[in-house]
């Protein structure tokens, strides 16, 4: 279909149905459109993203696809929505919870999927034509849902019986959403009943409140041990993950029998796992492309019902032991970051902003600029809970990633932690483009990051990467911003001199990251090898070069095709011309693809050698 349909901003009627249009469905579809229809095709991969901030669409058909995964909470801002067709493909899981905001929905189709758990979510609707059959669904078909005109439910495993009594507070019929008559008020609480027992609760949740608050600001600072420097690190993602092949497996094993002496016993557990079928599979993310739970996961949106808090200085003070040394977590350009533990068990990363910076700023300024920051919602992005701004400190405070920054990982590993597989950091490259390109396309105005690098990408428990430092770059309007560190781009002989197409220069250079284990510039190196980029772009075409310049310590475990279209995604994003880099968009289309070209693993009997599947 093409990866610039988002430059079709006149569009409205957008119809692509019955043809034979294959792939994944671009995820930038032509933002300003009513009506989308591309059923009845041959596409795959997920539902794109991107439909969440199409609040114009009225009509949505993707029926009759091939389209697999599980719905993400992308039906927020869809009030418009009135028809949605997602009938006939491979979509499971549960239904979002985000159905409940379309409000205007008349018309869904879910028929012929894997779709499981109950279907409450649909219950208020002002449904007229409801098909859910032939799914997975469990539990009964609500009340509400019963009264509509055309509905279709058989083929699934709904519950016997009478359906068990709401939990106290719901309401226990189809018509108690409704206003009470003149009728209904004698057989109810009056209202003045009603007013008071609504006044004792909030009085009896306002003392709860303020007992606790004084409880926590009287706590004495306590003796914080810091756990990251007790205990080791969470483990890293196994080497041999279920991306190989059985015939792979034996391809690999006969690899490790050049192994030095001294890796005998290690190599020795690792044919062991493999022959026996016993793959290490702690998390998730270690499972195969194919399973197609990767795109969606990344896409899942988090509720916009979350506020931002304003914390006090002193609050802070305590959670980090007075900023004491031992919870410095790392420095930056614009200010330092220590970690935040309070006496209930949450724990934060809170920046405090050099306050050099914002010397022409006063108070509510900063207030309004971590406004702005919160506004950045997407599941790629390090989410900002809360700031601060009193006695002439503004500081940020964000959710803390026990699993650190990818620099880290790359750089800072020891002899005991197992690199990231070649699946894990591809994911982890497409997340973070993911993130980019929402500043870049999803924002009005568009979001320059100015700061893109491995020690700003941090990692969730499951290794999904967090990109930290958004919405900050006006502070980098006043500082040198690390100019000449590696991740620059050739333009920006200033920090003013920034453009889109300089972060995604810097975003390349992550990606090299990724597959050489190298620094951006690294001072160690021959002199000719000390920067990275200027020692990789002459090789990134070669296939026999390339396979020299991927990290050492993946040992060779990666496909070589999906290396060789990685590098070529590199390639465009390190052009010394800002014209000639792609847009992140172009980026996301071409990881997306590079991930869903897998497929093959579908077929449980494919025993091709690692280097002729089709990455």
């Amino acid at each position: 279909m093409g990866y610039q349909l988002s430059s079709l901003t006149s569009v409205t009627y957008f119809d692509l149905s019955n043809n034979n249009l294959k792939n994944d469905i671009p995820y930038q579809l032509p933002p300003n459109a009513a009506h989308i229809d591309l059923s009845k095709n041959s596409f795959t991969g997920g539902v794109p993203y991107s439909l969440s901030q199409m609040k114009d669409l009225e009509y949505l058909n993707i029926g009759h696809n091939q389209l697999k995964g599980q719905l993400s909470e992308m039906f927020v801002q869809l009030s418009k929505l009135k028809e949605l067709d997602l009938s006939f493909n491979k979509l499971y899981g549960n239904l979002p919870q985000s159905f409940r905001n379309l409000t205007s929905l008349t018309k869904l189709h879910l028929q012929n999927n894997q779709f499981s758990g109950s279907i409450n979510p649909l219950a208020d609707l002002s449904l007229n034509d409801l098909n859910v059959a032939n799914n997975e669904f469990t539990g009964w078909i609500p009340d509400e849902l019963k009264d509509i005109n055309n509905i279709e439910t058989g083929g699934n495993s709904w519950s016997s019986g009478p359906a068990p009594p709401p939990p106290p507070g719901q309401k226990s019929n189809p018509h108690a959403h409704k206003p009470l008559s003149k009728g209904d008020e004698k057989s109810g609480l009056s209202g003045a009943a009603i007013a008071g027992i609504v006044f004792g609760v909030l009085l009896a949740l306002v003392l709860v409140i303020a007992l606790f608050t004084r409880r926590r600001s009287s706590t004495p600072p306590s003796h914080f041990i810091d756990e990251d420097r007790v205990s080791q690190r969470r483990a890293f993602t196994p080497l041999a993950s279920q991306e190989l092949s059985n015939d792979s497996r034996s391809e690999i094993l006969k690899d490790f029998r050049g192994l030095k002496s001294s890796d005998s016993s290690s190599s020795l557990g690792l044919q062991s796992s493999l022959s026996m079928g016993l793959m290490p599979t702690p998390l998730d993310h270690t499972k195969s492309f194919d399973d197609g739970e990767f795109v969606n996961h990344m896409s899942i949106k988090r509720s916009s019902s979350i506020r931002m808090t304003c914390y006090s200085w002193a609050d802070l003070q305590t959670a980090t032991g007075n900023f004491a040394t031992g919870r410095l977590l790392g420095e930056g350009t614009i200010g330092q970051v220590y970690r935040a533990k309070y006496a209930d068990g949450k724990v934060f990363a809170v920046k405090k902003i050099d306050s050099s910076l914002l010397q022409d700023r006063q108070g509510g300024d900063f207030g309004q600029i971590a406004s702005n920051i919160s506004k950045l919602r997407h599941p790629n992005i390090a989410e900002l809970v809360g700031y601060c701004s009193e006695q002439g400190q503004n500081m940020l405070v964000h959710e803390y990633y026990r699993n650190g920054s990818l620099h880290e990982f790359l750089h800072l590993s020891d002899d005991f932690s197992k690199p990231l597989t070649w699946n894990t950091r591809v994911r982890i490259a497409l997340g973070t483009a993911r993130a980019v390109e929402y500043l870049h396309e999803g924002c009005s105005p568009s979001s320059v990051h100015k700061n893109i690098k491995s020690s700003n990408i941090l990692l969730d428990t499951e290794l999904n990467p967090r990109l930290c430092e958004c919405g900050l770059a006006t502070f980098h309007q006043r500082t040198s911003q690390n100019l000449g560190s590696g991740y620059n781009a050739p333009e920006c002989t200033k920090p003013s001199a920034y453009t889109l197409k300089s972060d995604v220069y810097s975003f390349g250079v992550v990606m090299l990251e990724l597959l050489t284990g190298r620094m951006p510039f690294d001072s160690s190196k021959p002199r000719l090898e000390q920067s990275l980029v200027r020692w990789a772009i002459p090789q990134l075409h070669d296939i026999n070069a390339l396979g020299r310049m991927v990290d050492p310590a993946l040992r060779g475990l990666y496909p070589p095709k999906s290396v060789s279209r990685f590098a070529d995604v590199i390639a465009l994003c390190v052009q010394p011309e800002p014209e000639f880099r792609p847009p992140m968009s172009e980026v996301v289309e071409a990881l997306v693809r590079l991930v869903q070209r897998s497929s093959f693993r579908e077929d449980p009997g494919a025993s091709r050698r690692m280097d002729d599947y089709d990455y």
